[in-house]
């Protein structure tokens, strides 16, 4: 595949999708926090995982159909960009869900622990 200024379009546009998939799944991991706080974070994270889930599925399988139409039927002009577009769909809807969601997991674990941490020095100093 030859990368001209279509292939950089694709590119830009697949960031954006999946930055785009990434906050709705961090939306909904913040909604869960805000409605069960005395939930467990994992837990909260799990349930807005499986509440996009379906809907992240959709809308990249029905993205994916329409691309490989594209690919085939499209001519060569198009075939760079909706290729570029084909493995951005999927690697973008896979690391939104199966990547940036444990590290922000791993991100937040690590900031209640340090708050925890500094919630028993403060204890032990002050008595």
């Amino acid at each position: 595949m030859e990368v001209d200024q279509s292939f950089i379009a694709a590119l830009l546009t697949i960031i954006g999708y999946s930055i785009m998939d990434t906050v709705i799944i961090f939306d909904r991991i913040r909604e869960y926090r805000g409605l069960y706080p005395s939930a467990d974070l994992a837990d909260n994270i799990n349930s807005a995982i499986n509440s996009t889930l379906g809907r992240t599925i959709n809308t990249s399988g029905v993205t994916l159909v329409v691309l490989i139409v594209i690919f085939i039927f499209g001519g060569e002009v198009l075939r760079g960009f909706t290729f570029a577009l084909l493995i951005g769909v999927v690697s973008g809807t896979y690391s939104s869900v199966f990547n940036a969601t444990p590290v922000a997991y791993d991100i937040l674990m690590a900031q209640k622990r340090r708050k925890e941490r500094k919630e028993l020095e403060s204890k032990g100093k002050g008595k």
